[in-house]
């Protein structure tokens, strides 16, 4: 898995897989490229910097405290 941060467009590209990407999904938050078999590829989060906070909030505190303190 390979994670890239664009801080001029506040978003997080998640690669989960290297294959060809066939189509695309978008959501209000993200757009989910998926493989020819729908299998999710990449994913394009918007907001990121928001979706991280909102997500940091469900984490175990020991995880928190190791990585965001």
């Amino acid at each position: 898995m390979k994670v890239h941060y664009n801080q001029n467009d506040n978003t997080l590209m998640v690669e989960l897989i290297r294959k060809k990407v066939d189509h695309a999904y978008e959501t209000e938050t993200m757009i989910v490229h998926v493989s020819k078999d729908n299998e999710p590829v990449l994913l394009e989060i918007f907001n990121a910097s928001a979706f991280l906070a909102e997500e940091a909030k469900t984490l175990p505190e020991e995880i928190k405290q190791r990585y965001f303190a």
